[in-house]
């Protein structure tokens, strides 16, 4: 990619995207640029279609739409796993559609979490997504261990990224268990999972990950990594729906493990409806599920999904790079006059599907870009995040929202505006 800052070069980028058909797939706003796809992503048709199609089961076949219709309720968890399993380079009855990012760790953690001897402690880092770690505090403290003592959190040397050294040196005789981000969600920093995976099991460690800013948005080969675990939401890069339901990965050698959070759904299918008091789990990632499915939350996937089989993971990750060098380049062009700089990583291995940029003032620009049409997000204390999302953004609207940018701090637009976050940042 040349250093060409002009519109025209954008629009030459455009023409040459092999993605480009895609846009089309989605209902984006004629009068927005939305970058905040690692956030909630946007609608598709055939996601729409997918949840009508739903409804009209529930409508003309009642409750008999849990075996009848393209799209049986009964065992639709069990097809979206197979159809996510790629996204993430695992086997298709070691993913399950089910649950939300939260009670999915909660589920691999009661299952997977075994403390015995002095190997007592969990190890995660301090830049993952909260719930995570209110995940992991509740689960020591139902062992009746202190989470201030039994829980590691690996520091950050710069507040944006962390040291694979510092996390593996982390991994002591104590620790029992390992939480990490695949993909960070302030930096976009991308962590070696399978260097981090390999180092775990050297020391007997189990080790999963959450994949919430990775999934659809970068390759995955967790089964071949020997990953324990994943758990992952499925509206951001997914474009699965607010609330959409969750997925997790189980590596195949933990299936006989007893589920941590037992419930009906986690039934082989054959003995479900005996109605037995004592569980007979399936032997597959299925036994992990807990209550009935949401179904009218799981539906947009079956359309969302079938794009990301059509477009292909690799050409999505190809695209979402280009994107995102793009964007790097015109920053470093047009706005360090302006004192903004790249929090995430330049290196391709390393960076996901987002930018984030880092200005002092970043709660009000970010609410001047809104006032101009250009859907960001805000993340404390100084960072913007931009995704220009492979499926439906183009370089003219990076190359659009970087001469947003300027205009913004050249006028000085972001002074009206006071410098804290709204209620949803």
């Amino acid at each position: 990619m040349r250093k060409d800052v002009s519109q025209t070069y954008a629009a030459e980028l455009d023409a040459q995207d092999s993605l480009q058909q895609f846009r089309d797939e989605f209902y984006v706003q004629p009068d927005k640029i939305y970058f905040d796809g690692n956030s909630l992503g946007l609608l598709s048709k055939r996601s729409e279609k997918a949840l009508l199609d739903i409804l009209n089961s529930w409508k003309t076949n009642g409750i008999d739409g849990w075996v009848k219709g393209e799209n049986p309720w009964f065992y639709l968890s069990e097809k979206l796993g197979q159809k996510s399993a790629p996204l993430i380079g695992a086997n298709s009855n070691e993913v399950i559609i089910t649950g939300s990012t939260t009670a999915n760790l909660h589920q691999l953690t009661a299952t997977l979490y075994q403390p015995a001897g002095n190997k007592t402690k969990i190890l995660a880092d301090e830049l993952n997504f909260p719930t995570d770690l209110y995940a992991l505090k509740s689960q020591l403290e139902l062992h009746g261990n202190d989470p201030k003592h039994h829980l590691i959190q690996v520091k950050s040397s710069d507040g944006q990224t962390l040291n694979e050294e510092d996390i593996i040196a982390a991994m002591t005789e104590e620790v029992a268990f390992i939480v990490l981000p695949s993909v960070l969600y302030r930096s976009g920093q991308i962590l070696d999972m399978k260097r981090l995976t390999k180092e775990a099991h050297h020391r007997g460690i189990m080790i999963g990950f959450d994949l919430c800013h990775s999934i659809g948005a970068i390759p995955h080969a967790l089964s071949e990594w020997n990953v324990d675990f994943a758990f992952w939401c499925t509206y951001k890069h997914l474009n699965g729906g607010p609330g959409s339901v969750a997925g997790l990965y189980i590596n195949q050698k933990h299936f006989l493990k007893k589920p941590g959070l037992a419930g009906w759904f986690g039934s082989a299918k054959e003995k479900q409806f005996d109605l037995t008091l004592d569980m007979h789990p399936a032997v597959d990632s299925s036994a992990f599920q807990v209550g009935t499915p949401h179904m009218l939350s799981a539906a947009p996937l079956i359309g969302s999904l079938e794009i990301f089989e059509d477009a292909g993971i690799n050409h999505i990750r190809q695209k979402s790079l280009q994107l995102t060098d793009y964007m790097m380049m015109l920053v470093d062009a047009e706005l360090q006059m302006f004192d903004f700089s790249v929090g995430s990583p330049r290196n391709h291995e390393k960076r996901g599907g987002h930018i984030l940029l880092r200005h002092k003032e970043a709660a009000r620009i970010c609410k001047a870009l809104k006032e101009n049409g250009v859907i960001p997000d805000f993340r404390a204390p100084d960072g913007i995040r931009l995704a220009p999302v492979a499926l439906y953004n183009t370089f003219s609207e990076v190359w659009q929202t970087v001469r947003i940018l300027k205009n913004i701090m050249m006028e000085k637009q972001y002074k009206q505006f006071a410098n804290t976050r709204d209620v949803i940042a």
